[in-house]
């Protein structure tokens, strides 16, 4: 059986030495020219190899290299608003505990966040939606381990409406726990403060846990999903690493403290020639055992509304050396030539090689960056 190795967007604390790794090599895999914005990965047939889930489908994974994830299944029809799906997020959990892995989305123009249902293998037909209630308008939806129970939480980032979260009880219900009375573009989760408890993130500020008190001690505008909560530099310190989701700009803001414990945020630039900087992942895929920044350009986020939407696509991974971040290039160009993201990606080991692969939805399309290790 082969071993799944699933990255879920927590992110850790880290502390950092420094080497360069040598780059790494990428295969691109053309899956689908579907053009919805999230996918997930699930072993939805319970045969030891990890699934792709994204919108109206589950693609198969395979024995056979020549065959992987040809083979789609029909899980559903998602609602479709103007250009968009409105299915903004994949996450898997299994809801109802009956061993198969279901996922959570939630969508903008629905307001809505729901679970879909696996029926389990074998079982050719439309998996069963389960509204979770009516949130607002979600950008986006994502998993976290709110309480500390080690079990994830759902958190959906609604602008404009009240900060919540929802924990998963018995008989597949959800209970929300609020948290602020409005959140703005963009939400991240970490422990800001070093004391041992998540924090969320928002746009103006961030909200200490237990009591969710708001420290306005930044404006990041209208920012990724998630914002990433990591020690950058390897000083104890927890910095911030936020994407313009609608405009140019991906920075890193270095948290430094006075003689007298005050708090204050160094804004750092790693890249300012793209815009739409929306989704992002901390996690290792050179394998020298240190996270690496994995983000791209959104594909007509605003449906060529924002700042930048005529630019080419992309997708990078960013190392840190020590002093900056270095930008090692994926895929660029024009649309279909280049690939951009999506609002929800996901980072797997598809193969069983160890290493993550990166697989990537987007309104122009969805493919897979098989991760071949580093090369020299």
């Amino acid at each position: 059986m082969k071993t799944l190795l699933l990255i879920t967007g927590i992110t850790l604390l880290t502390s950092i030495t420094y080497q360069p790794a040598p780059p790494v090599r990428f295969t691109r895999y053309f899956v689908a020219a579907e053009s919805y914005e999230s996918v997930g990965v699930v072993d939805v047939n319970k045969d030891g190899r990890p699934d792709l889930v994204s919108g109206d489908f589950w693609y198969e994974n395979a024995a056979d290299p020549k065959a992987l994830f040809r083979k789609r299944h029909l899980i559903g029809n998602q609602k479709r608003f103007d250009q968009y799906y409105d299915d903004f997020s994949t996450i898997p959990l299994d809801v109802n505990k009956d061993g198969n892995i279901d996922v959570l989305t939630g969508g903008w123009f629905g307001a809505t966040l729901r679970w879909l249902e696996n029926p389990g293998p074998g079982k050719e037909k439309q998996w069963t939606i389960h509204d979770i209630g009516n949130v607002g308008n979600v950008e986006t939806v994502r998993a976290w381990d709110v309480d500390g129970d080690g079990i994830i939480e759902i958190v959906p980032n609604n602008p404009n409406h009240p900060l919540k979260y929802f924990k998963l009880g018995q008989n597949s219900t959800f209970s929300q726990i609020n948290v602020a009375p409005t959140q703005g573009h963009g939400l991240g989760f970490g422990d800001v403060n070093d004391d041992g408890k998540g924090d969320f993130i928002v746009s103006d500020g961030w909200l200490e846990a237990p009591n969710w008190t708001l420290h306005k001690e930044f404006a990041l505008g209208t920012a990724s999903v998630p914002i990433l909560v990591v020690d950058v530099n390897g000083d104890k310190k927890s910095d911030m690493i936020v994407g313009q989701g609608h405009g140019y700009g991906l920075h890193w803001y270095e948290q430094t403290l006075d003689e007298q414990g005050r708090r204050s945020w160094k804004k750092n630039t790693i890249d300012d020639k793209n815009s739409q900087y929306h989704v992002m992942e901390w996690a290792d895929i050179t394998g020298d055992g240190k996270p690496e920044l994995i983000t791209g350009k959104r594909y007509r986020a605003h449906n060529d509304n924002d700042p930048g939407a005529y630019d080419h696509v992309g997708l990078y991974y960013f190392t840190w050396n020590g002093k900056t971040f270095e930008k090692h290039t994926i895929s660029y160009g024009q649309p279909g030539v280049g690939k951009g993201t999506g609002i929800y990606f996901a980072l797997a080991d598809l193969r069983g090689t160890g290493r993550p692969d990166i697989i990537v939805a987007g309104k122009d399309g969805l493919e897979i960056f098989f991760n071949e290790g580093a090369g020299r």
